[in-house]
């Protein structure tokens, strides 16, 4: 093969070998690729990639030598037990490791025989070699630098052989020229995967930082939107293996699962603009403070003008000489007080909140509204004003229809948020999968209406997903983390309703998805036994549930 010819194949491979490297995401996989490039290269025999650790020590990260079949590191699955090298001994340069001195040097070292070579210590080489029978010749060590200038890592090759004979040969010029430009190669290709690494990190960092800002800006939903994805993934995972039904073709690669579980860390980010006296009202009569206490004071006002009232008869009557009947009164002033008391326990229960409040709860809260009180300024007032009286009459929960349309207006602020960042392609369905959570099966969620056909099977998973945390939750201000049983038996009623997609439920119970979730987040005393069996059976087995 005439030179010219030898040197157009090794510029082929180099090109090969770079757009191999660039193409690489898996980093042990680009390492390996990038040693044994340069071993092709040059045809050593052996080589050693190393990494520098924060300029203070060279890690081994891949080692091969094909003539002892002898290799570690990489996609071996085998750990290389040598510890890093110092590049520093007791604070001086370490020149005598071959390797240390090129990172030091920002040079190349070319030796042609490592027996021979003066001012380093080959002595754990010596060692290598008459413990194997090996023979240790001939070493080209190169840095690696990237480009801000920084050394990133070593690549040191082993015996060059010759083409034609297999002899081991010095490196050559032409060799060291080569090597030197793949490291230049792989030092760009190793940086960029760390760059991207890097911003992938940083962007997971700040996703998870935005989802613990909304979890600790109340305490009612702390841990919400860690727990939501958790569920997703599970119930996501459980429907890519499902062989039968509706959804046997569905299938997620990595890059798939990846945007559905940043979706799902995001599904909430709009909460970020939801008032804290919203989202923290855990009462009824709770704003900035919990308004029960002013009612508190209103019925301590009634109970001492009761008694001034008695009293004051009392007074009357003794100056009238008139009789008085101070048992009857006192019994009178008893009574008065005990309903007092009774009314005002009625409306802290009233205040707490709850699934249900019953219309003759709604109504009593009518009539104690009716009555009256001298407030300090000597004007006779309602017990309750409108506001109060609206606010204790709330059906379920603890927000007013306003409230919750400002609660439900997370979901719209989440789209605008989420539509407004440039994702690139493999996330770019992240705004749909989180803004889709609150729609329904049937067309009647919100903010878009859209039905079960014009969602994605990721949205639909959300909205189960979330549905399940929130119900299964310890920490919602008026209720209770509620047991598996009753959880399952609500998802169920409301698959029946066309609110979730009636598939995935049917995966979340028989793949038991439900039960991996609750082993890992749920109290024991909310674990009872679930009747999969009904469940599944439709508005026959709930009835009969």
């Amino acid at each position: 093969m005439s030179k010219q010819h030898q040197e157009l194949k090794h510029i082929e491979k180099l090109i090969e070998i770079g757009i191999a490297l660039s193409a690489e995401h898996d980093n042990p996989r680009l390492l390996e690729m990038i040693l044994i490039g340069a071993k092709e290269l040059t045809n050593a025999d052996g080589g050693t990639l190393y990494s520098v650790i924060d300029d203070e020590a060279v890690k081994m990260e891949i080692i091969r030598t094909d003539s002892l079949d002898y290799a570690m590191g990489g996609t071996t699955g085998k750990a290389i037990p040598f510890p890093p090298i110092p590049l520093y001994d007791n604070g001086e340069p370490n020149e005598h490791n071959v390797v240390t001195a090129a990172v030091l040097n920002d040079c190349t070292v070319n030796i042609p025989d490592a027996y021979s070579a003066q001012g380093y210590d080959f002595s754990g080489t010596r060692e290598f070699d008459n413990n194997t029978g090996y023979r240790s010749t001939s070493f080209l060590t190169v840095p690696m630098k990237n480009h801000e200038g920084d050394i990133i890592g070593v690549l040191q090759l082993l015996n060059a052989q010759d083409e034609t004979s297999g002899e081991v040969i010095p490196f050559s010029p032409e060799a060291q020229r080569l090597c030197e430009a793949l490291a230049s190669q792989a030092a760009i290709a190793i940086t960029n995967k760390r760059l991207i690494n890097d911003l992938k990190g940083l962007f997971e960092s700040m996703i998870q930082l935005i989802a613990d800002a909304i979890d600790e800006k109340s305490p009612y939903t702390g841990g919400h939107c860690r727990r939501v994805p958790v569920i997703t993934m599970m119930l996501a995972d459980a429907a890519h293996k499902v062989a039968e039904g509706p959804l046997k073709d569905f299938r997620m690669n990595t890059d798939q699962r990846y945007e559905l579980e940043i979706a799902a860390w995001l599904h909430d980010c709009g909460k970020i603009t939801t008032p804290e006296y919203v989202v923290d009202k855990s009462t009824k009569l709770e704003t900035i403070y919990d308004r029960i206490h002013l009612v508190d004071s209103r019925y301590e006002i009634l109970r001492r003008d009761a008694e001034i009232a008695m009293l004051n008869r009392r007074i009357e009557a003794l100056e009238k000489g008139r009789a008085f009947d101070v048992r009857k009164e006192r019994e009178i002033l008893h009574d008065t007080q005990r309903q007092l008391e009774a009314e005002r326990h009625f409306l802290h229960q009233c205040n707490k909140g709850s699934e249900f409040m019953s219309e003759a709860d709604r109504a009593r809260v009518e009539a104690v509204a009716q009555r009256s009180y001298v407030n300090m300024r000597g004007e006779v007032t309602p017990l309750l004003d409108d506001t109060e009286v609206d606010n204790l009459n709330i059906v379920k929960g603890t927000l007013t229809d306003d409230e919750r349309q400002v609660i439900n207006n997370h979901i719209v602020a989440t789209i605008k948020m989420l539509e407004s960042l440039p994702f690139p392609k493999h996330l770019k369905n992240v705004p749909e999968f989180a803004g889709g959570h609150h729609e329904r099966m049937d067309g009647l969620g919100y903010p878009r209406g859209l039905r079960g056909d014009q969602m994605s099977v990721q949205a639909r998973m959300m909205a189960i997903a979330d549905i399940f945390e929130a119900l299964t939750a310890k920490d919602r201000p008026y209720k209770q983390g509620k047991k598996l049983s009753d959880t399952l038996r609500i998802l169920a009623f409301m698959k029946e309703d066309g609110h979730i997609d009636p598939d995935l439920f049917t995966i979340f119970i028989k793949e038991k998805v439900y039960q991996a979730y609750a082993d890992r987040y749920l109290d024991p005393d909310q674990i009872d036994n679930v009747d999969e069996e009904r469940l599944l059976a439709g508005s026959a087995g709930l009835a009969t549930h």
